[in-house]
This record gives C-alpha cells, structure tokens and sequence, in this order.
C-alpha cells in the first residue's frame, strides 16, 4: 500500500510510525511544511488517563516519551491572591518541540520517509497515493476543497488568548486569575522542562479591547500581558513564538472521510485546550484508524467506516466536555465573585464530568475543606 500522510505534527508522524512498523512493504510518506526543528507554541500536557490509555494501547511509545516528561499529582487555582490546591489531578508535560523529535527519530527509524519543508498546494500532487491521510491541522488542505463532502463545520470561541512561554519551572498545572483597570485575565500555565514552562493568557473579548490589545504590537501585548502577570511570573518576561492573540476555533467534521482521504486530529476536530486532550486525542485517533484498517484489510471504504464508527462516540464525549469547559471561562468573571473555595469547585465541576462523588474520589483532601467550609 501506498500512503500519503500531509502533515508531520504529532498525529501524522504517529500514524506513519505505526503503519509502517507493523505493514514494512508499505510506502509511507509524511509532507511536512516546517523545517524538523520548528514548531509553533511551548509544551503539550497529557493527564494520567491520557498516558494510561497510551500505555495500554502502545507501551514503546509511551516509553519513549515519558523519561522526557515533567509530572506532578495536584492542580492549583490562584484566586484573590489565595491558593487552592486540588489533589488528585495528575497531569505530565513534554515540550512540543521535544515530542516532534522523538517521533520524528521514530518514524525514520522504522523506515517511513519524511519530506520536511515541502508544502502540499492541491491534493492531485498525491494522486500516486491509495491513501491520503491528513494530519494537517486545522486548515488542513486535504480537507478544505471538499469541507461540503466532509461535512465540516467551523465557529469560533468568543474569549481571546495568546500562547506564551516562560523561564520558570511552575510546581504545577496552575491556573492564576487577576482582576485589572481593564477586567479580568486567567493564564494557564505549567512547567514542560525544569526550566520552562508554558503559559496561555485568556481574556474576555471586552477586557482585551479595554486594554488596548487590538490595536497593540505583538510585542507591545507580551509586555503589558508580563506586567500584567507579573507577580505569577516573579518578574520574569514572556516568552513569544507565534504568540498572536487568537479566538479557540471548534471544528467538527460530520463525516470522516471522503474517497481515499481520511482526516485525523485538528484537521477532524479541535477540544479546548482547557481539558488538555487535543494531542491525546489525535494519537488515539491514530490508534483508531490503524486498527480499522488492520481488521478490515481489503476494504479501505469499509475499513475508514469502521474507524468512524468505532471512534466517533468516544471523541464526541470528550470534545462535548471540552466544549462546555470552555463556555466556563468565558463567564469565569462571574465564577470569580465565588469565595476561593467555591471557586475550586465551580471550576472542578465544570465539564460536567464530575459530580460530588467522583470529586470525593479524585479530590478527597480538597473536597473535605469544601465541604468542611
């Protein structure tokens, strides 16, 4: 077989990696647009059940990149200056950069062939392929000329955020919230080396026109966003790499592929950074399609059938808590009247995933002072 991966981020080399390791005849190559050594944003985190699943599916993946992690067990929110811990939530980082390498030294190990710095302008350029799978991201060009025969959907989040780095080692997953002159700001932050951390800045549309952001430099906004931040930052500046203020995008794809075309990842769907699952779910997605094709061997419609059907319930789950995560922050200056406590709370239960019990679970230190409140 012969297959066209378009796209070498996390899910396309992942694909190529496995098909080719377990199907060596076949010709896989990967067209990437960047360079091998660039990437846009800082450090991706996967929670425990995401490394739990990734171990149970694929343990020399999960081994390969695991030792390059940072983990801790508790979460912390920064509220009217106050910290509430919420133990129990395990998260582990891997800087995005690092984890390219990593499968891009796999996929070639396995005898796959990467095409860096080659920009796919129309897909009669992979007419020699049985199989084009794209791994392209949102703007996927596999799936822009035929969106009507995906079916694809595409709206926009209406809070603003930027994607910063830093040179701090947080403690944690930490979310910090202040109030300002021009409204409230939240920043996502978390260590991805034991020197660096990644650090997402969120603001409602009319906080980030109040402060002038739509006007401002690139520059001049990571500045006011390190001075704004300053205390969580201890004096240290941001860090930009493509760090453009933007709207979270929601993709949806009613239908997952078209002819030989396949849409994996960010090209079939996005989640909310919030949840942090948009790299696990393009590796399951992987995980998915392989074993679609695997157990339908001579039928690519039927087996690409399959893999929808098999997946999409399980993606539809997550995407939904994703979805209704976000719509959290974009009223979290209302949850921030909320006395810290409450605030935990609020935010913990946000997805709609956790309810009290599953809390006392997961959480049993945080909800006895809760509830002891």
């Amino acid at each position: 077989m012969k297959i066209a991966v378009v796209g070498g981020g996390p899910a396309g080399l992942y694909f190529a990696t496995l098909w080719k390791q377990r199907h060596p005849d076949s010709l896989v190559r990967v067209y990437e647009q960047n360079p091998p050594d660039a990437t846009f944003g800082f450090g991706v985190v996967f929670s425990d059940r995401a490394l739990e699943f990734l171990r149970g599916d694929d343990p020399e993946t999960h081994d390969l990149i695991t030792p390059e992690m940072q983990t801790w067990q508790d979460m912390t929110l920064i509220h009217r200056g106050e910290t509430v811990t919420i133990d129990g939530v395990g998260f582990s980082s891997i800087g995005r950069l690092k984890l390219l390498q990593l499968l891009q030294a796999r996929a070639l190990a396995v005898g796959a062939e990467i095409e860096f710095e080659h920009v796919v302008h129309a897909i009669d350029e992979l007419d020699w392929a049985d199989l084009i799978v794209a791994s392209d991201g949102l703007n996927s060009v596999v799936r822009r000329g035929f969106e009507g025969d995906f079916e694809t959907s595409l709206s926009y989040l209406p809070n603003k955020f930027a994607w910063y780095g830093v040179e701090k080692p947080f403690n944690s997953l930490t979310q910090t919230f202040v109030e300002t002159e021009h409204g409230p700001f939240n920043a996502h932050h978390y260590r991805y080396t034991s020197e660096m951390s990644t650090f997402i800045v969120e603001c409602a549309r009319e906080t980030w026109l109040n402060a002038g952001f739509a006007t401002m430099s690139d520059e001049d906004s990571r500045a006011l966003c390190s001075e704004i931040f300053a205390d969580a930052l201890s004096g240290k500046p941001l860090i930009a790499n493509k760090s453009n203020w933007r709207n979270f995008p929601l993709l949806w794809n009613d239908r997952w592929s078209h002819l030989n075309r396949v849409l994996v990842g960010d090209a079939l769907h996005t989640a909310h950074f919030s949840i942090g699952s948009g790299t696990r779910l393009a590796l399951e997605d992987v995980i998915a399609l392989v074993a679609a094709m695997e157990a339908v061997p001579d039928d690519m419609t039927g087996a690409l059938h399959r893999y929808e059907a098999d997946r999409r319930p399980i993606v539809e789950k997550i995407v939904a808590a994703a979805t209704q995560s976000a719509r959290w922050y974009e009223d979290f200056a209302t949850h921030m009247k909320l006395t810290p406590a409450e605030f935990g709370y609020s935010y913990m239960t946000r997805s709609g995933r956790v309810d009290d019990d599953r809390l006392r679970q997961l959480a049993p230190r945080f909800m006895e002072q809760y509830e002891a409140r």
